[in-house]
């Protein structure tokens, strides 16, 4: 690596690239006089060595890792986050059974020869859920072939409603993937009905709880960001994940999800305010998102679900209350037709017909109150 390479104009170069500020360019400067010191030609700089330096003296750990491995010199030998709670989740287990519901996650996660990945989420949701049977069962169990019908039959007694449906979806999988890979030598999840998940009606928000959120939203993000999802019904990470080549403000259209909406004219505008508001506040940016804020600015990461979600915290009308209410708002007004909904929002048959039948209790509710 020569030494041009790491000379203060290049540094500049990359600094007014990224957007970094006076401030974050010095502290880079800082970060990497001291990771630096001592280095020789053909060393590499690893994650693990210097994260607990930087962080002790403050200093910015994503942007001086930022400048190494633009120097070619980084290496990433920190340990994943699904790894952490992978490890976190099967604290506890009888070895075992721990090895097991740990191949089966991986499996889940990253795919096997007869069954496609899963999402992040989805592989959480499902260890989750399974956990409290895999504690219970690992007091007298070594391995997953040891549990019975019995017993699951027995856990699942004391569970009711979605807790019931859920857990035992997930433990069906499990040992359904435990049978086919030849780890117990019958399915003792097998013939146990999960049965119909009855899910209430989804109730309107109440105007007050609406507006209570609209005086919540007080910054430009916020606004926009309330509108995204009560009006074009996008979800937090949707949200996020909004890039500035998404918008077509010419032809009055946003893609959201891969699917392209109208701009009608209140998200226009509170468009319009934000990009004003981005363009004047960090100039200098060099994230693409659409949606940046102090920490991101001066990166080219995506701001955080919570960040996103923050000014409608402690409301009624949360974003996502506020998403599930456009939804049913659509399917009130136009009718109760999961073709219609699935093709305005993009939902999957079974979320549209929970709206349409949703829609169509609230207005059979409707019609019988007027008799009376």
């Amino acid at each position: 690596m020569r030494r041009d390479r790491w000379s203060l104009s290049w540094r500049i170069w990359l600094a007014e690239t990224r957007g970094w500020g006076r401030n974050i360019r010095f502290a880079v400067n800082r970060g990497l006089a001291l990771v630096l010191t001592g280095y020789v030609e053909g060393d590499v700089i690893r994650h693990t060595e210097i994260f607990a330096l930087l962080r002790a003296l403050d200093l910015p750990v994503s942007h001086t890792v930022t400048v190494l491995d633009q120097m070619g010199i980084f290496e990433d030998d920190s340990q994943p986050s699904f790894e952490r709670w992978l490890a976190e989740r099967l604290e506890g287990l009888a070895p075992g059974i721990r090895s097991e519901a740990e191949r089966w996650t991986r499996v889940l996660r990253d795919g096997g020869p007869r069954s496609l990945p899963r999402r992040e989420g989805t592989v959480w949701l499902y260890l989750n859920r399974v956990r409290p049977a895999l504690l219970e069962w690992s007091n007298p169990y070594d391995h997953l072939r040891e549990v019975t019908r019995d017993d699951v039959l027995n856990y699942i007694k004391t569970l009711h409603g979605h807790q019931r449906h859920d857990q035992l979806v997930a433990l069906r999988s499990l040992f359904t993937w435990a049978k086919r890979s030849g780890l117990i030598f019958r399915n003792p999840t097998s013939r146990i009905k999960v049965g119909q998940y009855e899910y209430a009606v989804l109730q309107p928000l109440a105007p007050e709880q609406v507006d209570r959120s609209v005086a919540a939203a007080t910054t430009p993000a916020t606004r926009l960001i309330l509108a995204l999802a009560a009006v074009h019904a996008a979800r937090v990470a949707q949200i996020a994940n909004l890039m500035l080549d998404d918008l077509d403000i010419g032809n009055r259209r946003l893609t959201i999800a891969g699917r392209v909406r109208p701009l009608d004219d209140l998200t226009l505008k509170l468009l319009l305010d934000w990009l004003e508001h981005r363009r004047s506040r960090w100039p200098n940016t060099a994230n693409l998102h659409l949606l940046i804020n102090n920490q991101t600015a001066t990166k080219t990461s995506r701001a955080s679900n919570h960040w996103i979600s923050a000014s409608m915290r402690g409301q009624d009308a949360i974003l996502e209350r506020l998403r599930v209410d456009r939804q049913l708002e659509e399917a009130l007004t136009h009718g109760p037709d999961p073709l219609h909904l699935a093709e305005v929002f993009g939902l999957d048959e079974k979320t549209a017909m929970r709206y349409a039948d949703s829609a169509r209790a609230l207005l059979k509710q409707g019609a019988e109150q007027q008799l009376r």
